[in-house]
C-alpha cells in the first residue's frame, strides 16, 4: 500500500453470528478516484462502510484508510471525512443551520460561504426545523455535512436516496468538483445510471463477497445491448445464432434482432455477407450487466433468487 492509496481493505470479514455481513474484501480506492460501490440491498455495502468508520469491528481482516489504522484515532480520522449514512437521524429539533453550525464546530470550523453555496445548489432552506423536513430535504442537511468541511474522503451510503432527479444531477455535480479538487469519493449504490455519470471504477459486491472491480467503461463494454439489422432481402437465422456474444437472435423476413454481450464485431461481419439497409443498437443495458454478476453467474440458485 502506498500513499496514493486513500482506502485499502485486506481480507475484511464480518459475520452477524451465523449471518455473513461481508467476507474476505480486498480492495483499494486510490486517492483521487471516485469509487462506486454497488450491490442490492443486502449485499453488505453498509457492513463494509461501518468497518472502514470503525463503526463496527471486523471479525478478521483489516482496513486502512487516508493511512491510518480507524481503530486507533478515530475523532482525528473522522475530521478529515465527509460521511453520509444510509439511514439518517438527526438530534433535535432546531433548524437546520442550527444542526450545520454544531456538526461545523464539531470539525474545528468550516468556511460557512462555502456551506450556503452547497444549500443553495441542492435548493435546501437553511432555516426550517429539520425534524419537519421531508426525506428528501433531510438528505440534503446530511450532503452539506458531508461536504462541507472540503474532506479528503466522502464515504457516502445510498447518497441520493429520496432525492428527486433534478437534484440527483446536482449531487453528481458535487461529485465531479470534488474529484476535480483532488478529494476521494467512495460511494455506495444500487443504481448504476448514477454511478456510471462519475465513477472512475466500480466494485460489484454480492451476497457478502467482492463479485468484481472494474472501470466503468469496461463494463459498458461487455454490457447487453439490443440490436437490430435491417437487411435488402430476408436471411437465415442460423447464419447469426452461432455468433460469439450473440442470443435471442430473431428474424422476420429482412429484420434481424438480437441481443449481443460484449463486442459487435462478429455479429457486424456476419451482417455484411448481405446488403445492409440499417442497423440500430441500442445503448447498452448496464443495469442488465449488472444483475447478470447475480443472477446469470452461478445457475439456477441465482435465477430463483431473480425470480423471488
Amino acid at each position: 500500500m502506498t500513499g496514493d492509496v486513500a482506502v485499502h481493505a485486506e481480507r475484511l470479514t464480518k459475520f452477524y453470528g451465523t449471518h455473513r455481513g461481508i467476507e474476505d474484501l480486498d480492495l483499494e480506492v486510490a486517492a483521487g478516484e471516485v469509487m462506486g460501490f454497488l450491490g442490492p440491498n443486502g449485499a453488505g455495502k453498509t457492513t463494509t462502510i461501518r468497518l472502514l468508520l470503525d463503526f463496527l469491528r471486523p471479525t478478521r481482516g483489516r482496513a486502512v484508510v487516508l493511512g491510518v489504522d480507524p481503530r486507533r484515532d478515530k475523532a482525528a480520522l473522522h475530521r478529515r471525512i465527509g460521511y453520509l449514512p444510509g439511514e439518517l437521524t438527526f438530534p433535535g429539533s432546531g433548524r437546520a443551520d442550527e444542526l450545520l453550525r454544531f456538526f461545523a464546530a464539531a470539525r474545528g470550523g468550516v468556511d460557512w460561504s462555502h456551506l450556503t453555496d452547497l444549500a443553495g445548489r441542492l435548493e435546501l432552506d437553511l432555516t426550517r426545523p429539520v425534524r419537519a423536513m421531508s426525506k428528501g430535504n433531510k438528505q440534503k442537511v446530511g450532503l452539506v455535512q458531508a461536504f462541507m468541511h472540503r474532506p479528503d474522503l466522502l464515504i457516502l451510503d445510498e447518497p441520493t436516496s429520496g432525492l428527486d432527479p433534478l437534484m440527483q444531477q446536482e449531487f453528481l455535480s458535487l461529485v465531479r468538483d470534488a474529484r476535480a479538487a483532488g478529494q476521494t469519493v467512495f460511494m455506495s449504490s444500487h443504481v448504476l445510471a448514477e454511478v456510471q455519470q462519475v465513477a472512475d471504477r466500480v466494485a460489484i459486491v454480492r451476497d457478502g463477497r467482492l463479485a468484481a472491480v472494474e472501470r466503468v467503461e469496461s463494463l459498458g463494454r461487455r454490457a447487453v445491448r439490443t440490436v437490430e439489422v435491417h437487411f435488402a432481402d430476408p436471411v437465415d437465422p442460423a447464419e447469426f445464432t452461432a455468433l460469439p456474444g450473440v442470443h435471442d437472435v430473431s428474424v422476420s423476413g429482412p429484420v434481424l434482432t438480437c441481443t449481443v454481450d460484449g463486442r459487435l464485431d462478429p455479429l457486424v461481419k456476419a451482417a455484411a455477407r448481405h446488403e445492409v439497409i440499417d442497423l440500430l443498437s441500442a445503448e447498452p443495458d448496464l443495469e442488465e450487466t449488472f444483475l447478470s454478476y447475480y443472477y446469470h453467474s452461478e445457475g439456477t440458485s441465482d435465477a430463483a433468487r431473480a425470480d423471488a
